[in-house]
């Protein structure tokens, strides 16, 4: 299988999105909570999340174009505060569940069976089950002209993940977490335990963080 620049605009639309989506690699899925001015609870599945920055920590990911209703985006856009949550493995089937278009005033969290979980008083709602999750402020958005779709980033004012998966040096250990990844828009795998470098220098072999 090969194409060109040219090729992809004459595929069919779903095949199209499902082998660009996929040729992109293997990605962290996680659950994005909102809740809006309302009230009304909001869950999502989101694969496209990303490292912006540590200091400030900020946090990125991609939403699709403003052409339509879009809950998560409505309600960052109203509130600025969102809870990103890594998935555990055995619950990859409802996570992608909410990938589903419910009603803006039917929760996410119900009807996938998820429990919705307040910290510290924090806007937005966590996952209750999810081994490492982050509260998040809206800090930029703007759009992606070439496509419409929208970057949004947050700074991450609460972040918690078990002990269990938190080494010394501040690494958490997403295959101890036991987290889900995704490939494409329907693929789910789980974490293998990584394999850790020292900072690298030039002319020296990588050298292993691992006994």
């Amino acid at each position: 299988m090969r194409f060109r620049a040219a090729e992809p605009e004459a595929l069919e639309a779903r095949y199209r999105a499902r082998l660009f989506n996929s040729a992109s690699g293997m990605r962290t899925a996680v659950l994005i909570g909102t809740k809006s001015k309302s009230g009304n609870e909001n869950l999502a599945i989101f694969s496209n999340i990303f490292h912006v920055g540590a200091n400030p920590p900020l946090i990125g990911f991609i939403m699709r174009p403003i052409n339509r209703e879009r809950h998560t985006y409505k309600n960052i856009s109203d509130t600025g505060y969102f809870t990103v949550n890594h998935i555990p493995f055995r619950a990859h089937a409802a996570a992608h569940q909410t990938s589903a278009k419910y009603p803006e005033d039917r929760s996410e969290f119900e009807a996938c069976g998820f429990d919705p979980e307040y910290t510290d008083g924090f806007f937005a709602p966590f996952c209750a089950d999810s081994p490492v999750r982050s509260g998040c402020r809206l800090e930029y958005e703007t759009e992606i002209p070439v496509n419409g779709t929208r970057l949004i980033v947050g700074r991450i004012l609460l972040l918690e993940a078990e002990d269990h998966c938190t080494a010394d040096d501040g690494f958490i250990d997403l295959a101890k977490a036991g987290v889900t990844a995704v490939t494409g828009l329907d693929a789910y795998h789980t974490v293998s335990p990584p394999k850790r470098y020292a900072y690298a220098e030039p002319d020296r072999d990588p050298k292993s963080l691992h006994p």
